[in-house]
């Protein structure tokens, strides 16, 4: 089979092409070419790379061209220049489905946010949920997967909590009232997407996606610090000194330990869908808990933060 995915140099279009590619299928790699932190994945065995921009829908149809399914994975969590929220999440997925149809492709996967909605005064939450629509009303068949938290190898959490906690001897919680969180694996995530690409499965669906284990955001960030061995003193703050911080270092990091949209995020809790909609079949549940081996698996090389990761000491990223 041959599948295209948006985002493929990210960190669930790298997983989704990992597994596919082993099992033999064809895979087609889009992204605009940015995204260096995993080269090996442009040498995947069965996978071809096409450094392409989803505003493109010529380039995208020809891309496509011979694909059964697209797994539309690209997205952002700030907006820069350019990248805005409505250019990549909305207009990017409307060009996305135009291309697909124009190729003939039959199935459209997205990766959406577990609480996208719309009015809630989010740029981000607004802007997923719009083009959750756009693949609803596509007239393929699609599977929309609203996901919570996701974590694994080369992913933000884990990275970015690893590398706070080999630098400073503080960590700031967000907010004083304490959320609830349901850490979802990167594995589990990519089997439900090869159900619904290979199988066929989920079908004209739109389901929540969430890990198996509840606990609060405190408890997962505290379990990360033990596995990396680190004794942070934890202090909380108020959520506006987050919504500055992340306006910050939207500005000056290369990725941001924290933007804003993610302290929107961890400020509601991530456990409920919005609007409310349905779960996968039991089959196809996350099976995998947040726990020390799974983390440990996730977790980057130790290292601190320095200037490379401050945008003015690397202007060619």
């Amino acid at each position: 089979m041959k599948i295209a995915i948006t985002g493929g140099t990210g960190f669930i279009g790298r997983h989704l092409a990992q597994v596919l590619a082993g099992e033999g299928h064809e895979v087609v790699l889009i992204a605009r070419g940015v995204d260096h932190r995993d080269e090996k994945i442009r040498s995947l065995p069965h996978t071809t790379f096409a450094a392409i921009g989803t505003d493109d829908e010529a380039k995208l149809a020809a891309a496509f061209h011979g694909c059964e399914a697209v797994a539309h994975c690209a997205g952002i969590n700030r907006e820069i220049g350019r990248q805005t929220y409505q250019q990549v999440h909305i207009e990017g997925t409307r060009c996305v489905v135009a291309a697909a149809k124009h190729a003939g492709v039959k199935k459209i996967l997205f990766t959406s946010f577990l609480r996208a909605r719309p009015d809630c005064a989010s740029g981000y939450h607004e802007s997923k949920f719009a083009a959750e629509e756009i693949v609803r009303g596509s007239g393929l068949d699609y599977t929309v997967l609203k996901c919570g938290v996701i974590y694994g190898r080369g992913d933000h959490m884990l990275d970015h909590l690893s590398h706070a906690f080999h630098t400073f001897p503080i960590f700031a919680l967000v907010g004083f009232k304490d959320q609830l969180v349901r850490p979802l694996a990167v594995e589990d995530l990519v089997r439900i997407m090869r159900a619904a690409i290979i199988e066929g499965r989920l079908t004209r669906d739109t389901v929540a996606i969430t890990g198996p284990e509840e606990m609060t955001l405190a408890e997962a960030v505290r379990r990360v610090a033990c596995v990396v061995g680190k004794s942070p003193f934890f202090l909380r703050a108020p959520l506006w000194f987050h919504y500055v911080l992340g306006w910050i270092l939207e500005r000056v990091m290369i990725t941001p330990l924290i933007s804003s949209a993610q302290v929107r995020i961890l400020s509601e809790g991530v456990v409920e869908p919005l609007p409310s909609c349905g779960g996968v079949p039991d089959d196809l549940k996350p099976q995998l808990s947040f726990t020390n081996d799974q983390i440990r698996a996730g977790l980057p090389a130790a290292k601190h933060f320095g200037l490379a990761d401050l945008r003015i000491f690397a202007p060619h990223r």
